[in-house]
């Protein structure tokens, strides 16, 4: 096991990966901010970059107004927002995108990482499990923390845009975000889910397509779904 993460877990904890394993699932599929790990990879990063300089006064002078109407009144859609904080990069060396997402994640997300849920994806990668992610954040971000929890990059579906000759672009390929989580597992992976774990309304598209659907540290809409189906809820920070 990695040695930022802890050999030794809770009994609690150990169950419920037993109780995983036991399943014997042939494709899993996770989200990430708040699933794999506790904090918002996307709003952070974006705080980040603004602290380091790397959006552009014009990119800035359009993206924080919008931000700040999304964050206080809603009245901008989650997938429409996430689209917004991916195209902004337009111009940018992809290059130097993935080296400011390495340095991010390790400095700002590795820390806050669930050890259970590290623990379990590396088991079921070790019997073979084909494992995915899906997150409506960047895909510079979630590709480097998925790799770190035995998925591989290939295996990503995230907010992303065009690259040409190196450059990120602003044309969108997909943001998986509420119902087009499930729309990107349909068009992509082409198999439905055997277990998929889950933190919020915005995974419910793609649990409902799961044998197994697994609520973890769920927001409280998530958890009254969970609850009245009698889906197993799993509380990592408990």
């Amino acid at each position: 096991m990695n040695s930022s993460v802890p050999e030794q877990l809770s009994e609690r904890a150990e169950r419920f990966i037993a109780s995983v394993l036991a399943l014997d699932v042939k494709l899993a599929i996770f989200d990430c901010d708040g699933t794999l790990w506790e904090r918002d990879s996307g709003v952070l990063f974006f705080r980040w970059e603004q602290k380091r300089g790397l959006l552009s006064a014009e990119a800035l002078q359009w993206i924080l107004p919008r931000h700040a109407e999304y964050e206080q009144n809603r009245t901008i859609a989650e997938e429409v927002m996430c689209g917004d904080m991916v195209t902004i990069h337009s111009g940018l060396e992809e290059s130097f995108l993935r080296s400011e997402a390495d340095r991010f994640w390790h400095e700002q997300i590795h820390g806050c990482i669930f050890p259970e849920m590290f623990k379990l994806t590396h088991a079921l990668r070790d019997r073979g499990v084909d494992l995915w992610a899906i997150s409506s954040t960047n895909n510079w971000v979630v590709e480097v923390g998925s790799e770190f929890f035995g998925i591989p990059r290939e295996h990503v579906l995230a907010a992303e845009v065009h690259v040409e000759n190196g450059v990120a672009t602003n044309r969108l390929v997909r943001v998986p975000s509420g119902p087009d989580k499930a729309i990107a597992i349909r068009e992509v992976i082409q198999r439905s889910p055997d277990a998929v774990f889950g933190n919020s309304i915005f995974d419910l598209d793609m649990m409902e397509l799961a044998s197994h659907p697994f609520a973890i540290h769920p927001n409280p809409d998530l958890r009254a779904i969970a609850e009245l189906r009698g889906w197993p809820i799993y509380e990592p920070l408990q």
